[in-house]
């Protein structure tokens, strides 16, 4: 059992909509969540409390609370997971979730709480899936009196792949794969790397007839260790030891348990196979340089130097260095040896854009920046710039931090027919910084 009472609130804790599956849970337990808000500070405030025999999960999204409630000892992580989803389903109907796209859809949204969980368990939480059902505009309305359209979406509905609706055709069959990693980073000033992870995901389109069966086969490490032991000769493969492993509903897990192999009907369209993490050591991709030299109150100069760490063949696009400033500063002028310069005031920030930056690269920024007499900092202003780190942003094609690699992508189907399989890499900045 996950929730015996859905209830979305305000940020004070004011109720907009519930749904009570149960009934065990009276409507004024919303008092209590706004007692708890009340007495305990933001940074205090954890995701599961247990108040009187009560369990509270919530999640606070934009300026909603989404707030999950029961009285027995429930899953609360499949409880959380459930807030998630329900987010999901409501962005995805409603193109973004807060208090105005709320009252604006009580009725739609009754129908999905109805349909997502029943009696306290979740039923259908695919976005895909329920638009065939419940419907947001009058042309994709579903006929009750076609008992033939009806028949065809309860099958699809209670069947064993219900992200997968029967008689998908496709003039030209294929898959697409994305394999997109996002580098989070912070770097001392003096180039010590003091946090580092791989965020990744596997991105997947497909556009295939029928009811396919795909297999994908990584260069994961325990998987390669059992190959290895059976071919003691085989020659010496890179192998990833990926983390928190999550993959799509559509994944037979029982299979990838035994033999680590992903095998799954996909759904039709585009969705995410699966997300993993790696908490490892890593370089710098792109290393920045920040020297800075106040005259006398006059004036400060910047000397920016930047660095491509990575191979010489690969190449980032769009890179951008945003190098704070104080908020004071004025008649911006820049010298660059490579792209262009602007100075964002609302961000007090000068931005260095590169549009491709080649490995193994260097290239010099020079920027002066005129300062009034009376700082603002003299003038009980905060400066925020005098702690922000400089922030990178970039995506290399082609490349992957973890070296992790798509060994195989096979797509089977009782018709027989041939797909194409396309297959790409891309390095992405996550939350990339350098301290000054």
């Amino acid at each position: 059992m996950v929730a015996s009472a859905v209830f979305i609130t305000d940020l004070k804790g004011k109720p907009l909509i519930h749904r009570n599956y149960r009934g065990t849970i009276p409507l004024s337990i919303t008092d209590e969540f706004q007692r708890i808000l009340v007495e305990n500070d933001e940074s205090e405030l954890k995701p599961i409390l247990v108040d009187k025999g009560i369990t509270f999960c919530f999640v606070e999204h934009n300026d909603l609370f989404l707030l999950g409630v029961t009285k027995t000892n429930a899953n609360v992580m499949l409880m959380l997971n459930f807030l998630y989803k329900i987010i999901e389903v409501f962005e995805d109907y409603f193109e973004g979730l807060e208090q105005e796209s709320i009252r604006d859809n009580f009725v739609l949204i009754y129908e999905l709480l109805d349909e997502m969980c029943d009696f306290g368990y979740p039923q259908h939480t695919d976005a895909k899936m329920l638009k065939d059902y419940i419907c947001v505009q009058e042309k994709h309305k579903l006929d009750v009196t076609d008992l033939t359209k009806a028949k065809e979406v309860s099958t699809s509905i209670t069947g064993n792949v219900p992200w997968r609706k029967d008689g998908i055709k496709h003039k030209k069959n294929e898959v697409f794969l994305d394999v997109v990693e996002k580098l989070n980073l912070l770097v001392a000033q003096n180039g010590t790397v003091l946090h580092s992870e791989i965020l990744g995901s596997l991105k997947m389109k497909s556009y295939l007839s029928g009811m396919p069966e795909l297999k994908l086969g990584l260069n994961d490490k325990i998987m390669m260790e059992r190959r290895r032991r059976r071919r003691s000769r085989r020659r010496h493969t890179k192998m990833v030891e990926m983390d928190d492993i999550r993959f799509h509903q559509c994944v037979r897990l029982a299979r990838f348990e035994t033999d680590r192999t992903i095998s799954f009907i996909p759904p039709d369209g585009e969705f995410e196979l699966m997300s993993y993490r790696l908490d490892t050591q890593v370089r710098p991709l792109i290393w920045v340089e920040c020297h800075q030299d106040i005259k006398s109150h006059s004036r400060i100069e910047y000397m920016i130097k930047i660095k491509s760490e990575f191979k010489r063949r690969s190449t980032a696009n769009n890179v951008e260095i945003l190098i704070p400033v104080p908020i004071d500063a004025d008649s911006p002028s820049f010298k660059t040896s490579m792209g262009n310069v602007e100075y964002v005031p609302e961000e007090n920030c000068l931005k260095w854009n590169i549009k491709q930056f080649n490995g193994q690269k260097e290239y010099l920024m020079r920027a002066h920046f005129g300062l009034p007499s009376v700082a603002a900092t003299d003038a009980g202003q905060i400066d925020e710039s005098q702690k922000a780190p400089i922030r990178v942003k970039f995506e290399i094609p082609y490349f992957t931090m973890s070296g992790i690699q798509v060994r195989y992508l096979k797509v089977i189907e009782k018709s027989g027919y041939s797909a194409l399989p396309w297959v790409r890499y891309i390095t992405q900045n996550g939350d990339y910084q350098i301290r000054m």
